[in-house]
């Protein structure tokens, strides 16, 4: 069973930009991925469905690349909300961002049946783009690493 995250970046983004497949609250199809800090490094729970299987007993590598991808733009939002003097729960809303490019190694096989953490470590690049290095850990072994590279969502996206 997924453990539970408090104070998930994703619980406080705008219903408008809620409905993400991979980390949006609001999609009810998607995979509702959570992010919040631990100690100076994000994590993201995620137990993966039956129907995430490349082959049995191990994960889809397109739901590891997603887990990346939406750590990683959750890991950048956490980042500048707190820059801004914010954290998850305060009532403020949280600046929203977007893939600008994603890199993942698969290292190993990803065995089905356990619980996945993405750890992420947030870099500042630039006042609004954020580089997140990722680790995806099945158990305690290491199965992927990657690379998000993050911006702020423009401003011509909240219509």
């Amino acid at each position: 069973m997924e453990k539970q995250l408090v104070n998930a970046i994703q619980d406080e983004y705008a219903e408008e930009f809620a409905w993400c497949y991979g980390c949006g609250r609001l999609n009810k199809e998607g995979h509702q991925f959570r992010t919040a800090w631990d100690g100076e490094e994000t994590v993201t729970l995620y137990e993966p469905k039956q129907a995430h299987t490349a082959i049995p007993g191990f994960v889809y590598g397109g739901l590891i690349a997603s887990l990346v991808d939406c750590h990683g733009t959750g890991s950048a939002s956490l980042a500048l909300h707190r820059k801004n003097g914010f954290e998850p729960g305060s009532g403020e809303e949280p600046p929203r961002f977007v893939t600008a490019s994603l890199h993942v190694d698969y290292l190993k096989p990803t065995p089905h049946g356990v619980v996945l953490k993405a750890v992420g470590t947030v870099e500042e690049i630039h006042p609004k783009k954020f580089k997140v290095a990722v680790k995806v850990y099945a158990d305690e072994a290491l199965c992927a690493t990657g690379e998000v590279a993050a911006v702020v969502m423009p401003a011509s996206f909240a219509k």
